[in-house]
């Protein structure tokens, strides 16, 4: 078994889960903290390895600037979004073994979600600053990692989940045929 999949009891899953969401939304609240002190569209590090820069924006929709002006109630889905990923883990731990990556994707997820909401709720936008110079992309912030990351990892989760049980299928079939 991949260590990815290594099982965790549910205490330990639910220590690891607590840790993930507080570091990361700590880490988040630091980051924008430290560039909000800026003027909106100033360039506080330009063109990092021909990469990023970091360059402060006031984003009040979604990424590409869909849902512009619509603040509150993303705010709102996000904390939806994020109590929904919570209860989800709880209900995964309260079964018993969960799986090491499951546990760290549904942690980016709930604290990236809940990074944004609490600057859309305090503020009226959220505080992006991570800019790549190579692409047409929205510009972003930890929040936004720990989601796109979170749901990344739980995608990979899942399908290592079907993978090994395929393979514990397999092994016990193989064992009924001897």
């Amino acid at each position: 078994m991949p260590n990815a999949m290594k099982r965790l009891s549910a205490k330990h899953a639910t220590v690891a889960f607590t840790v993930i969401v507080a570091v990361w939304l700590i880490l988040d609240r630091i980051t924008k903290v430290a560039f909000d002190n800026g003027q909106v569209g100033q360039v506080f590090v330009d063109n990092v390895l021909g990469l990023f820069q970091f360059i402060l924006v006031h984003n009040t929709g979604a990424a590409w600037g869909i849902f512009s002006k619509s603040t509150f109630a993303l705010g709102v889905f996000s904390v939806i979004i994020s109590i929904a990923v919570i209860l989800w883990f709880a209900s995964v731990a309260r079964k018993g073994q969960v799986a090491l990556l499951e546990v760290i994707s549904l942690a980016l997820v709930a604290s990236g979600g809940l990074g944004n909401a609490i600057d859309r709720l305090a503020y009226g936008y959220v505080v992006d600053f991570i800019n790549f110079t190579f692409i047409d992309f929205p510009v972003f912030n930890v929040a936004d990692i720990g989601v796109t990351v979170g749901i990344a990892l739980l995608m990979i989760s899942l399908l290592l989940s079907i993978f090994v049980s395929d393979e514990a299928s397999t092994a016990v079939d193989a064992g009924k045929g001897e």
